[in-house]
């Protein structure tokens, strides 16, 4: 017999878990699926686990090139990469273990196994191995039946056909966040968010990182300076940055991989022990029985919807990565709490994608949100500009990581914060003063008055609103 809901969720990464949530918190009667996890991608082997892995980078960084300038010194300095993994893989089951009390805190059905639509109200579960699913009775399948459904299946890694991952010579990020042995050498294909952060993690730990770009610079969707910014530091770490250079093959030898790479008509192999590809992700909506139900899908595999989460069948929702939006955990969570709202009938609000923050853990770090100064020029504002570099600040000084600045685009007319560009220490902490400012309609006016605490990483903040008043203090 089929058990009913009011809302079944599939997928439990951050997008599906915090719709579980939120649809509960409404009176709503929910199941959630997943076929692999709970807290998906992100909490296993993703954004959580790699910042993890990100701080004792930062640690393996500083004792290797930076004690004479803290005054200390040793001698036979030794860097365990495997207990780094390790504490990594422990920071990620804390949090699963987290999602899973919440789960039941909030009297969510939990069914770990493959999920499909059979009909727009049916959701048919199996155990990957064709099994069934837990409560199932013997050579059966659990049925659900749903008043709503929410996709959130998520997004998989993109590699062309011919190049063949093997998970040892030639990794994606799935494998490279699990090993606990690094490589001497690597090369990393694409200078997204995973690009640069693996990319400062394995240079703090002493391997000989090459970063290929197709595009012509580094985190090519950021603001320009900010990408030049990051290369030069990139540069000054011993990262070799080839940018404007299109990956022709990827081939894994006997010692390790040859990348065949081409700019300006001209070839180039290059050689490592292991190739990391980070080009993209393509969206998990294969399989699930949309098409089938009549759910609108696009060329390229993402679900579409509106603005309330709504597909093409008015009961089926979709949210996070598989719908290509912006593939971020926190713009996922912030669709599933929409969705969840609006099947409840609940007081809701629209999304801006383009104004949601954007955040790279690279070091030095990138954040972001909102239109570039060239977006920006593009559609026509007239604009100013505040610019204030990290350098000058005491509390930079203080930690000694002081390269970066932080950038805001203004209207000119009427003061609005277009967007905002940082590169520097701990940059991703100050994204919330700006976008709330950008939310509440606050000008760099306001900021540059409200008084910040000294000495603080937030004063640059401020002294970059003066600058777009016209009356910068310390520059």
């Amino acid at each position: 017999m089929a058990e009913s809901f009011d809302v079944v969720v599939i997928g439990a990464g951050p997008a599906g878990y915090v719709a579980a949530i939120r649809a509960a918190q409404l009176k709503q009667k929910v199941a959630i699926v997943d076929k692999q996890w709970l807290g998906g991608v992100c909490l296993n082997v993703g954004c959580i686990p790699s910042k993890s892995l990100l701080k004792n980078a930062e640690v393996a960084h500083t004792l290797r090139e930076r004690g004479k300038d803290f005054g200390f010194s040793f001698e036979n300095l030794k860097l365990d990469y495997g207990v780094a993994a390790k504490r990594s893989r422990q920071v990620s089951d804390r949090l699963v273990k987290g999602v899973g009390f919440l789960m039941r805190k909030n009297n969510i059905a939990v069914f770990m196994g493959e999920a499909r639509l059979t009909k727009p109200t049916t959701v048919s579960v199996k155990d990957k191995d064709g099994t069934p699913a837990p409560g199932a009775g013997a050579g059966e399948t659990t049925e659900l039946t749903a008043k709503n459904v929410i996709v959130a299946t998520g997004a998989s890694a993109a590699v062309p056909g011919a190049w063949k991952v093997d998970g040892e010579k030639v990794v994606t990020y799935l494998e490279a966040i699990l090993q606990e042995k690094l490589p001497k050498s690597a090369i990393v294909i694409g200078s997204g968010a995973i690009g640069v952060e693996f990319s400062t993690v394995w240079n703090s730990y002493g391997v000989d990182v090459t970063v290929v770009e197709m595009l012509p610079r580094l985190i090519p969707l950021e603001d320009e300076e900010v990408s030049k910014e990051l290369k030069k530091e990139f540069e000054k770490r011993g990262i070799k940055c080839l940018v404007g250079n299109k990956v022709e093959s990827v081939e894994a030898t006997a010692k390790g991989v040859k990348v065949k790479v081409s700019a300006e008509g001209k070839e180039t192999t290059l050689e490592a022990e292991q190739a990391l590809v980070a080009i993209g992700f393509r969206p998990n909506s294969k399989g699930l029985g949309l098409e089938e139900v009549g759910v609108k899908i696009n060329e390229r595999g993402f679900v579409e919807i509106n603005e309330k989460m709504q597909t093409s069948v008015p009961n089926i929702y979709a949210i996070g990565d598989v719908t290509g939006k912006l593939m971020l955990a926190h713009v996922g969570s912030a669709m599933g709490i929409v969705a969840a709202e609006n099947i409840a009938g609940a007081e809701t609000v629209t999304l801006d994608y383009e104004m949601m923050p954007r955040a790279t853990y690279s070091q030095p770090q990138v954040a972001s949100f909102g239109l570039t100064e060239a977006q920006a020029k593009e559609r026509g504002y007239n604009i100013k500009v505040g610019r204030f570099p990290f350098q000058p600040n005491g509390k930079a000084l203080g930690l000694g990581d002081y390269a970066g600045f932080v950038k805001i685009v203004v209207d000119e007319k009427y003061g609005e914060i277009l967007g905002a560009h940082m590169i520097g220490p701990e940059v991703t902490e100050l994204l919330p003063e700006l976008t709330l400012a950008h939310m509440m309609e606050l000008t760099p006016h306001e900021i540059a008055r409200n008084v910040h605490a000294h000495p603080t990483l937030s004063e640059v903040l401020m002294e970059a609103a003066h600058a777009a008043d016209g009356t910068p203090i310390h520059m």
